[in-house]
């Protein structure tokens, strides 16, 4: 082979070529050398752009740095109408008319602690078949004391228990004075301390008997019927203890809770926990169900009912809440029984279904609250 015949046998690839050019087909590539044998200076391939191509716009690239400027303005706006969203709704006016148009709703978790008596304590004890229960308290149990649709008559009928009333109108939990014989605030006489030491015989029912006579014609009704009942039922054949104040220590201001002495029974939990030690030593047999206040509204100078959730009577301890939760603990403390009532059965939302005023039980209330202590007694049995 001659020098010049291995030279035309040569095909040359210019590296520079347009992509157009080294991506096109056989075919096409044929036509391209044939072109440039007969004329090594024409133009390879049509390089003159349409008119339609040459109309359109150039597009830009967008850089990172442009997205990020973006990004910021879209967060930016969004913040914005969210804050005018937020404020533009701000402190306007909201009925409980339209809150509760659909009813009050139920609250769900309550404080209730419902408990057993160890049994440890009820070994060798015969059941007589009959559930004796015994009532503490104020308002709740004393107010229509006689009448069928009494709290403790209530509980009574529908349970067929033996239910004996010892509740003291106007009475109250925290003591005043530490001393019982003291003319000067004869109505601690009647606290639960107090009277559970004269049902535990810690105590003569003499000093009881001086301070109501001290009282006169203010003395509670049937108060020396009371005092007379505990003084002399033998608590051994009692099955259950019931206690229920309402929130009248609220309204005096007393003393809710002691934090070095748990059983001062000069403070609303102290004189609750002093008197459940007092029956759990003597007759620890003995259930105990303790009810805390229903709710009752707090009234202004004007008489107005307010929220007692709101406001603390003359500024001394605090809420009427606050007095049920320490009430809880200290009976989770004691291991005995705690029905909430004050979340769980007359509440801020109904409380005008069930109340006849600012803080005594209609008849329908009464109804509720038995229900209420009836489910907690029979809560273990089969």
């Amino acid at each position: 082979m001659s020098k010049k015949d291995f030279f035309e046998d040569l095909t040359i690839i210019d590296l520079e070529a347009p992509e157009n050019e080294s991506d096109s087909s056989p075919k096409q590539a044929a036509e391209i050398d044939q072109a440039k044998e007969n004329d090594p200076e024409a133009p390879i391939g049509d390089t003159t752009i349409p008119e339609e191509e040459a109309a359109k716009p150039s597009r830009k690239k967008i850089t990172p740095r442009t997205w990020f400027h973006i990004s910021t303005l879209g967060i930016a706006v969004f913040v914005i109408v969210f804050v005018i969203a937020r404020f533009s709704n701000f402190g306007v006016y909201i009925d409980q008319s339209d809150i509760f148009e659909d009813g009050a709703g139920e609250y769900e978790d309550t404080m209730d602690l419902i408990l057993p008596v160890d049994e440890e304590f009820l070994e060798g004890r015969e059941d007589d078949g009959i559930t004796t229960i015994v009532a503490f308290g104020n308002g709740p149990f004393a107010d229509d004391r006689y009448s069928d649709d009494n709290l403790a008559n209530l509980i009574a009928d529908e349970t067929g228990a033996v239910v004996y009333n010892c509740s003291v109108a106007g009475s109250y939990l925290a003591a005043q004075e530490y001393h019982l014989l003291n003319s000067t605030t004869p109505m601690d006489a009647y606290t639960f301390y107090w009277l559970a030491c004269l049902a535990c015989n810690l105590t003569d029912i003499y000093p009881y008997n001086e301070l109501t006579t001290t009282l006169g014609n203010e003395a509670p009704e049937a108060i020396r019927d009371t005092l007379q009942t505990l003084a002399d039922l033998d608590f051994q054949t009692v099955d259950v203890i019931a206690i229920m104040y309402d929130a009248t220590d609220y309204y005096m201001g007393n003393y809710i809770y002691d934090i070095s002495n748990h059983s001062n029974h000069l403070a609303f939990t102290g004189n609750l926990v002093a008197g459940i030690e007092a029956f759990q030593n003597t007759y620890p047999h003995i259930r105990i169900i303790v009810m805390s206040p229903s709710y009752a509204f707090y009234v202004d100078e004007n008489g107005n009912y307010l929220s007692s959730d709101q406001y603390k009577y003359n500024e001394k301890e605090d809420i009427l809440s606050t007095y049920c939760i320490y009430q809880g603990d200290m009976c989770s403390e004691k291991a005995v029984t705690f029905i909430d009532n004050i979340y769980g059965t007359i509440t801020e939302d109904n409380a005008s279904e069930y109340l006849k005023d600012h803080l005594h039980l209609n008849q329908k209330g009464r109804q509720e609250i038995a229900q209420r202590f009836i489910y907690a007694l029979n809560y273990f049995n089969e």
